[in-house]
């Protein structure tokens, strides 16, 4: 693991909290990721599933966890199989963890190699009566292929087809929106890297820079401090800044353009999701900043009406009618447009097309299923936009906030985003 080690307390603090709402005599599983090939003999490096990161800080591929919080023997309540390192993996791979490295790890005392897990399990099912198996079940997953725990699940089902089956999702989902002070500290070391990361950009970006150069800039940032990008970074100028998600970053950057950065940091596998837009000339014209401004507003608006028991719905329309307002003011839409306009499509969203935010932590697009409001300690982007094809730029603005019983903490605060603060920085 690239990043500094992370206390055991934190994954076994999340398995109990799991532990606590599984009745009695239910077993769960969760199952590391595939190492996903692309072609030849190649594959993709790994990247941790989620949940079992969070409930174990395990990494490592091919890796299972099983809680029975009932079990009669004290040992199989939490089980961690992991590969049994060997001299043909020590070559060709490298570190594999031994069982005293992935106890210290994830606070769990009985260890196992993966070739156990079979005696292991069929001992454990004749004494649980339902298992809880997990999938992916973001309201946004595309599950084209086929993954481990999907396959895991079938042949459980198979094996035991007279054990009750029951969805795990949906427990993790409700532990992972609110996050601990230990995951807030991560997130913030994730910003950290991020506004690392945003202000040398600042200082290179200029007439002739090529979009690919600037994501070399984040991507340096972010590897010299044990970090990756979080996704695929936008670095998107002029009119490319009007498409979405937009990833093809090779165009040249241009005098009296705007370029719009969606770019963040992943540290220990919590993510960070910053969007700045800056002139690549250093000086906003007058209609940018014009345009810029009114961004900003309904960013900052946006972010005080982020309070606990907000409906996420309303918090969306109150930022249409924000967004309405700024763009009668701008001239892009007229009263007439507001007057006919749907309200499931309000006129809008014509430059305005997107949601307003997204709830964020061991994922960009955390888990959020069924949470339709904010409660504390959930963690939000916030990333309202407008974007002008016919003039040549859009402009979107992005902050990652906490909700608090006291009212939103913007986590994002010190990374400069103000007109004049950013063309101050750029023009040193």
């Amino acid at each position: 693991m690239r990043h500094l080690s992370i206390s055991s307390k934190l994954f076994s603090n999340n398995r109990k909290k799991l532990s606590a709402r599984l009745p009695g005599k239910a077993l769960s599983v969760a199952n590391a990721n595939d190492v996903l090939p692309t072609n030849a003999d190649g594959s993709l490096p790994l990247h941790p599933n989620s949940d079992l990161f969070y409930l174990s800080g395990i990494e490592q591929e091919e890796s299972l966890l099983v809680l029975f919080p009932n079990a009669a023997n004290p040992k199989h309540r939490e089980i961690l199989f992991v590969r049994e390192p060997n001299e043909h993996l020590k070559i060709w791979e490298g570190y594999k963890h031994s069982k005293e490295d992935a106890q210290k790890i994830s606070g769990i005392q009985t260890v196992y190699w993966t070739t156990d897990f079979e005696n292991i399990f069929q001992l454990l099912a004749a004494e649980a009566e339902v298992f809880y198996l997990n999938d992916n079940e973001h309201s946004r997953a595309s599950n084209e292929v086929e993954t481990r725990d999907q396959r895991f699940n079938e042949k459980i089902c198979s094996d035991y087809p007279l054990h009750k089956i029951e969805r795990l999702a949906p427990h993790l989902h409700e532990l992972r929106f609110c996050k601990s002070a230990e995951e807030i500290k991560l997130i913030k070391q994730a910003i950290d890297v991020t506004s690392r990361g945003f202000r040398k950009v600042l200082r290179m970006v200029k007439p002739g820079v090529s979009e690919y150069e600037i994501e070399a800039e984040w991507a340096k940032e972010f590897i010299r401090r044990r970090s990756k990008f979080a996704y695929t970074p936008i670095v998107a100028s002029g009119e490319n800044a009007c498409v979405l998600h937009y990833l093809q970053n090779d165009q040249t950057c241009k005098k009296g353009q705007l370029l719009l950065m969606d770019v963040g940091a992943c540290y220990a596998n919590y993510n960070a999701d910053l969007t700045r837009t800056i002139p690549v000339s250093g000086k906003f014209s007058r209609r940018q900043k014009q345009v810029y401004s009114a961004v900003l507003r309904v960013l900052r608006q946006s972010i005080e009406n982020a309070t606990v028991g907000k409906s996420l719905k309303e918090w969306q329309n109150d930022s249409h009618d924000m967004m309405t307002e700024e763009m009668l003011r701008l001239k892009l839409i007229t009263q007439a447009e507001v007057k006919k306009q749907d309200p499931d499509q309000p006129a809008c969203r014509k430059y305005y097309m997107h949601g307003l935010g997204h709830s964020m932590g061991l994922d960009v697009h955390d888990v959020c299923n069924g949470q339709y409001e904010f409660k504390e300690n959930s963690v939000f982007t916030v990333e309202p936009g407008i974007y002008l094809p016919e003039e040549g730029f859009g402009i979107r603005l992005e902050d990652d906030i906490q909700i608090t019983k006291n009212g939103p903490v913007n986590l994002m605060s010190k990374i400069p985003i103000e007109a004049g603060e950013i063309e101050e920085i750029m023009n040193r």
